[in-house]
């Protein structure tokens, strides 16, 4: 048996959440021990520099490829960790999305945000929603507005407020496919609460956006004359994995790959944690930034009711392929971003995001760089086939939306299995409840709680540091 090793905080999860909870220990003088169970850092974060096809590499991201800024804590945490002039945001230029309506790439109405149109006549010309289904969008204006804070679906918010035709075409792609979720199982509070919120204070979603949009035009007309605003979307320029190669490089407490944890044990002043390796840590507080039913097994035996909580928690498994092309042999099929495609087309591949389009220095000059994403409860049948079948698929998929029937120069698949959590209704006061059972100096973060972006564990990370210190 190897010896015993004590920290004040020992970290289980060496995703952004975990490091993230390292990061903000370390700022605060607190010594920890990160865990990691896999042979790498970052999690679902994974960048692959592919070189050899020109001056500049292709930056291939397998999971996220950016991150929002009107959640600050990733562009904060990039600033610390020295990357804030790396920072690059979306070509505003190409910034349309298509929505795939009846087999054909549809663009979204101009002045569409989030769900709301708030510009005219685009929307009324658009052929994406049929007369009636704008007669019953316009129908918000009228609606009078849910007063109590109970929570509802994504799909019954949407069809309550929009109709059944703004869901399935512009709200289930669009917002569902952020959280890879059903619709009709999705919590509102939990993934969209703006939404209630606007609802609430303006009576409708129509003038919640449109007073929204008047504010940051009003904003952006205050600000200085040399300031440049920030886009919307962000990602450093080598890929979004810089993050965690930074956090790795700049966090000087103990990091140990390949360190499973197999059981928790409390003992006096804190918790014994026995490794799969043989080894054993000490720790006076735990913080758990794995997936909710890993944590849920390792607190079995100590808190059975929290753990009963986190087993709730649904996962699916989803996917990515990326292929590269020519710009000669695939010419830019879409003057945008990419497509997105609603559950009631039935296609095997949930969405097409040209990523060489949407970021500058993601493919050499004159090639293209495209992902599709599959999996999920949209897709689970794709998530079966192997990887020539899946290949494919995809192939056939691409010639038949966006007319590339060009071979690839290369193609990279990421798959990742019970990655993504599902935020059913209900979620968070299950959170809530599950923060209310853990056991004294237990604490959890990640993307199972409150929020699956990467600001969102990023936060969670810093606020479990709040509670190790607070405890």
């Amino acid at each position: 048996m190897q010896s015993t090793t004590h920290f004040p905080v020992a970290i289980i999860g060496g995703g952004i959440a975990g490091l993230s909870a390292a990061w903000h220990l370390q700022k605060a003088g607190i010594d920890y021990i990160v865990l990691e169970q896999d042979a790498r850092w970052g999690g679902k974060i994974r960048t692959d520099v592919v070189t050899g096809y020109g001056d500049a590499p292709f930056i291939v991201e397998g999971g996220p490829d950016s991150f929002i800024t009107q959640k600050p804590w990733g562009a904060a945490l990039a600033r610390e960790l020295g990357l804030g002039e790396t920072l690059i945001g979306t070509n505003e230029q190409l910034k349309q999305t298509y929505v795939l309506n009846k087999g054909r790439a549809t663009p979204l109405p101009d002045g569409v945000l989030m769900i709301v149109p708030t510009k005219f006549k685009p929307f009324i010309f658009s052929p994406l929603i049929s007369p009636w289904g704008k007669l019953r969008m316009g129908m918000d204006l009228f609606i009078p507005p849910r007063k109590d804070n109970c929570d509802e679906t994504l799909a019954e918010f949407v069809r309550r407020r929009l109709g059944s035709e703004a869901l399935d075409k512009i709200a289930e792609p669009l917002m569902s496919g952020i959280y890879n979720a059903e619709a009709d199982k999705q919590s509102v509070l939990a993934t969209f609460p703006r939404f209630r919120e606007l609802e609430q204070k303006y009576g409708s979603l129509t003038k919640g956006m449109l007073a929204a949009q008047r504010a940051r035009q009003q904003s952006a007309a205050g600000a200085s004359p040399n300031s440049k605003p920030m886009s919307f979307f962000v990602t450093p320029k080598a890929g979004v994995e810089a993050m965690v190669d930074a956090l790795r490089t700049q966090l000087t407490g103990e990091l140990r790959l390949g360190a499973g944890v197999a059981a928790l044990e409390p003992i006096a002043g804190g918790y014994r944690l026995y490794l799969t390796d043989g080894a054993e840590v000490r720790a006076s507080q735990v913080i758990l930034a794995a997936p909710a039913f890993v944590a849920g097994q390792l607190l079995r035996p100590l808190a059975p009711d929290a753990a009963d909580l986190l087993d709730g928690i649904r996962y699916v498994s989803t996917g990515t392929i990326s292929l590269a092309f020519r710009s000669a042999d695939a010419p830019n099929p879409l003057n945008g971003y990419g497509l997105v495609i609603p559950m009631s087309e039935r296609r095997p591949i949930n969405a097409i995001t040209l990523n060489s389009v949407k970021f500058a220095h993601r493919a050499p000059d004159n090639h293209l760089l495209l992902r599709a994403f599959f999996g999920g409860s949209r897709s689970p049948q794709s998530m079966e086939l192997d990887d020539a079948a899946l290949y494919a698929t995809v192939r056939r998929e691409l010639d038949a939306l966006l007319g590339i029937a060009a071979e690839p120069l290369f193609h990279r698949i990421h798959r990742w299995r019970r990655s993504n959590p599902q935020y059913d209704v209900g979620h968070l006061e299950r959170v809530a409840a599950i923060e209310r059972a853990l056991p004294p100096g237990v604490h959890v973060a990640g993307s199972a709680y409150r929020g699956v972006g990467i600001p969102d564990c990023v936060k969670s990370g810093m606020d479990a540091v709040g509670r190790v210190a607070a405890a």
